[in-house]
Parts: structure tokens; C-alpha cells; sequence
């Protein structure tokens, strides 16, 4: 089922379908025909048709139980009944984005005000399970008045985290704490930059001053000129201006609906039962984000898919397909004007293109797997794209891949290491009494000569071992009187003495046994 386009075609016919609007054609050559790819995105499309409506708190929708309400203009008539268990006087969150019929204006309608001065708040979340691109104004039709304030948000991760959008209110600096702004006052260089407006809030007393619009058009125009004329400027910003196309980009949208229409500048706490908040229509006018690698946008099992081409698979067209992974997935690009770059992932087959990040040009397909990898990866490289470093070696993270240093050996220390290898960030697996990033320092306690054997004390902690008047410094040697020196162990200390680990030979020690006058 594709998305019905017929309420669009009449309200963009400036951003013009033609463009972008083929991912390929079969063309002729010489060498005989051939694919030509191109970047493609699908049609704009009124997304109201599949978007889901959550309202919260819970219990914010009237008529369960009915309740009576007025309204701003006949504020002391009072004989309007809001009735979920009638459907000629229920007004649920589904009539926001439904198709008026006959005339007939369907609304969904909020409690009234009733516990004034506690806060009126409710928040609308429409729901659509997948990145968005919008192509135009979001307009939302208000009955009985706009809101005093409120504040439109975005999710770009299916509502795990939120940003504002816009913020709507009769007095921003009062509201907000932001100076108010107009969209049409932004520049170039500030053209995401979040506002507040005071254009969609304050009251009128008008009937007609139904909507508040989130202005897309409007920020096309900087670029694009009032009437959306020079799209090939808009798309060259698009690609080349950081943050842009994110500024557009949604999977979720929220109205977080702060302060209902006063009628005037104060609240009037003898009839509370005008103010409320109540929407008839919600229209969003945008496409699917399929990164450039598709022209159509499907609805599976209700839940909206990008048709994608290029070799590419994926809700939105965000990896390559299996059997196409030669080539690292890439966005489509606008560029260069007028068909841009399709980025196709390449068949494992396409060997002539083989990526090695640089350190091979070589490649093999192995059949029974299914794979192709890179062959006598260089500069100390393995794996099938020469991505990581040969045992012995590891990569250093501020150069890029395809750095012909990116790997580093690891030099541990033969002696004061487990094994010649090393962990991801360079760092040795040390013995016993050694540390160090290459192993090559002793703990305190510890020391090398042939191996890493661990001090033993030349004398105990009553310093007794010491003969003849010697001295034990720090439990490992004797300083001895003028008259004496010693290079040999007695009994009582060489119990003491620890293997050296290579070779078995024990440490001798000084004990000023041998006086050296009688040498």
C-alpha cells in the first residue's frame, strides 16, 4: 500500500516531484547497456494519514464524566455538552487526524479548567515509527481559540529523547524567558536556530484565527527565494550546511499545550468552564527519510518502509543488502545538481573495487562463504579489510585507518611480560612484580638480574641478621663497619631467599661476615 499523495500534489506543487524522483535508468554505451544510478527520495505525502495520536495525562479528554462547557465568544452560554458514551458528543484524540466530511467539523476537546489555578496541561505525541523529512508548514487547526503557550518538539529516536521545535506564546520573555521572534527575521547562518513567537497566540476574537504553523516553507525560502524557485540551492545547503537536514529530520512530534486561550489578559474564576483546549486537524506535510536510496515509501504490516534501491535494505535504507558489503554503507547525495550520487553498495563480486582501507589492493572472493577479503594486508594489518592490527602490534586511535602507521608494535619486555602480545590500547600482560605499559619497571620488593626474582630481607625486622655492627637498611642489605665486609648468606637467611624464576640461581646477600683486616 504506497501513501496516498493526493492531498499534497496540491500543496507543494513548488518543491517539484520530478526531482530526485528515479534511483535508476538503463542507459546505452559502447561496451553495450548498463545501470545508471541516481539519488532518489520518495514523494512528499500528507503523514496525518499514519500517524498515531497518544494524549496525556491520562483522563484530559472530556466526557468521561460528561461535562458542560462554553465558549470564549458566548462566554455565559453554557449549554454545550462534551459525552464520551455519545458519539455525537464525544470528541476523542482520533478526530485530530481524521478527513472532514460533509462540512462537518470533528475536534478532539479537553476537560475544562475547572481546578484553575492548577495548571491546564496536556501533551499530544504523533507517533510514525520512522525518520521523517518534513517539506512544509505543520498546521494545526485550534476550535474556540489558540493556546495562550505552548511548545512544539521533536524526537529523532522514537520518542526516547526530546528537543524543542518551537515555542508559541502571547508573551514570550513572560513564558519562556526568550525575546520573540519571527521565523522570516532568521539568516542563513542561524537558520535552525529554535524561537519563540508571539504571531500564533494572542487572543483576536476571531473565529478564522484557527491555526498555528510551524514554518518550514518560510526557512526553504532563505535559500530556495519566497517561492521556492531555486530549489537547487536548497539542495546544495542540504548537503553542504552541517545540521540541516537533522533540523528537518523527525520520527516523533509533540504539542506540549501549557496555558488554553484566556480571551482577555486574566483568568475569570467565576466561569472556568470556557477554557479548554480542543484541535480539529493536524496536517504534516513531509516524506520518508530513506537517505537517498529510494523513491517510494511503503506501509507494511502498518508500519511505514522505505521501497529501497541502490543494494540497500532497511527501514530507512540504512545498510547495505546482503551479499553488497564490499563497499562501507553511505548516505545518497544531492550532489552534483541535478541527479546527484547514488553511493550504491557494491556485489561482493565487484573485486575491482576492493577496500582495504589502503594497506592492500588485492582481493579474494572465498565461495563457500560468501565472502571477499582483502589479501597480504601491509603495514602490519590483518582481517578481511585490513582493519585491525597483527598480533604483536596495536592501533594507534588518533590516526585514521587507512594511516600507513596506524599500527604500533607493542615491544614488551621479553623478560617482564606473559606473552609478546599486547591488549587494544598497548598495554602488556605483565608477570609477577611487574608493571609497566611494555612490562619493563618492578614493584616495589622485586628486582631483575637473570629474570625477576623477588628481594629477599638480608635481615630481619630487629635488624639482628646484620653482623658485626652492620646496619640493615630497609630489610634488603647490611651497610657495614670500616673493618668488615660480607658476600655471603648464612643459613637463617637463605631459607628466606625465593627462586629467581629463569634459571634457579639464589641470590646471595651481604651480611658483614668477613672482617677486612684479617684479608
Amino acid at each position: 500500500m504506497y501513501l496516498s499523495l493526493l492531498p499534497l500534489l496540491v500543496l507543494l506543487p513548488a518543491l517539484g516531484r520530478a526531482q530526485f524522483e528515479v534511483c535508476q535508468s538503463l542507459r546505452s554505451s559502447e561496451g553495450g547497456p548498463g545501470w545508471e544510478f541516481y539519488a532518489c527520495q520518495p514523494p512528499p505525502a500528507n503523514m496525518k494519514e499514519v500517524m498515531q495520536i497518544r494524549v496525556d495525562p491520562p483522563g484530559i479528554t472530556c466526557g468521561n464524566p460528561p461535562e458542560r462547557f462554553c465558549t470564549l465568544e458566548n462566554p455565559y452560554l453554557c449549554s454545550d455538552e462534551c459525552d464520551a458514551s455519545s458519539p455525537d458528543l464525544s470528541h476523542p484524540p482520533q478526530l485530530m487526524g481524521d478527513k472532514e466530511r460533509g462540512g462537518l467539523v470533528t475536534y478532539w476537546q479537553t476537560v475544562t479548567w475547572s481546578r484553575y489555578p492548577e495548571p491546564l496541561l496536556a501533551n499530544i505525541t504523533l507517533s510514525w515509527n520512522k525518520s521523517l523529512e518534513v517539506v512544509d508548514d505543520i498546521v494545526i487547526t485550534f476550535e474556540y481559540g489558540r493556546p495562550t503557550s505552548m511548545v512544539l518538539e521533536k524526537s529523532m529516536d522514537k520518542g526516547v529523547t526530546w528537543q524543542p521545535y518551537q515555542f508559541y506564546a502571547d508573551d514570550c520573555l513572560e513564558a519562556f524567558g526568550m525575546s520573540p521572534k519571527q521565523v522570516f527575521d532568521l539568516a542563513p547562518s542561524n537558520l535552525t536556530r529554535v524561537i519563540c513567537t508571539e504571531q500564533y497566540s494572542r487572543w483576536v476574537g476571531a473565529k478564522e484565527e484557527k491555526v498555528v504553523v510551524f514554518e518550514v516553507r518560510t526557512r526553504f525560502g532563505v535559500f530556495a527565494g519566497p517561492k521556492l524557485i531555486n530549489m537547487d540551492a536548497l539542495y546544495t545547503r542540504m548537503e553542504t550546511m552541517k545540521g540541516l537536514r537533522d533540523f528537518f529530520t523527525f520520527t516523533n512530534l509533540r504539542l506540549r499545550l501549557l496555558r488554553p486561550a484566556l480571551g482577555g489578559t486574566y483568568v475569570q474564576r467565576d466561569n472556568l468552564l470556557k477554557y479548554f483546549y480542543a484541535i480539529s486537524n493536524i496536517d504534516v506535510p513531509a516524506r520518508c527519510k530513506c537517505h537517498l536510496h529510494a523513491s517510494q515509501c511503503v506501509l507494511r504490516d502498518a508500519t511505514l518502509q522505505c521501497d529501497c534501491d541502490h543494494n540497500t535494505t532497511g527501514q530507512d535504507c540504512q545498510r547495505c543488502s546482503r551479499g553488497f558489503k564490499s563497499r562501507s554503507w553511505r548516505p545518497g547525495s544531492y550532489l552534483p545538481l541535478p541527479k546527484g550520487t547514488a553511493n550504491t553498495c557494491r556485489s561482493f563480486f565487484c573485486l575491482s573495487d576492493c577496500e582495504c582501507n589502503g594497506h592492500s589492493n588485492r582481493c579474494s572472493y572465498i565461495d563457500f562463504i560468501n565472502v571477499i577479503t582483502c589479501v597480504s594486508c601491509k603495514h602490519n594489518t590483518r582481517g578481511q579489510n585490513c582493519q585491525y592490527c597483527r598480533l604483536g602490534f596495536y592501533r594507534n586511535a588518533s590516526l585514521p585507518l587507512d594511516d600507513e602507521n596506524v599500527c604500533v608494535e607493542c615491544s614488551c619486555d621479553l623478560d617482564g611480560s606473559v606473552s609478546p602480545h599486547c591488549s587494544d590500547s598497548g598495554v602488556c600482560q605483565c608477570k609477577n612484580g611487574v608493571t609497566g605499559q611494555r612490562c619493563d619497571k618492578c614493584l616495589p620488593g622485586y628486582a631483575r638480574g637473570r629474570g625477576i626474582y623477588r628481594n629477599t630481607k638480608a635481615c630481619d625486622e630487629e635488624r639482628l641478621i646484620c653482623q658485626n655492627g652492620g646496619t640493615c637498611i630497609d630489610y634488603q642489605r647490611c651497610v657495614c663497619p670500616d673493618n668488615f665486609t660480607g658476600n655471603h648468606t648464612p643459613d637463617d637467611v637463605t631459607a628466606q631467599v625465593l627462586r629467581v624464576y629463569s634459571d634457579d640461581v639464589i641470590l646471595h646477600v651481604q651480611v658483614c661476615s668477613v672482617s677486612r683486616g684479617s684479608v
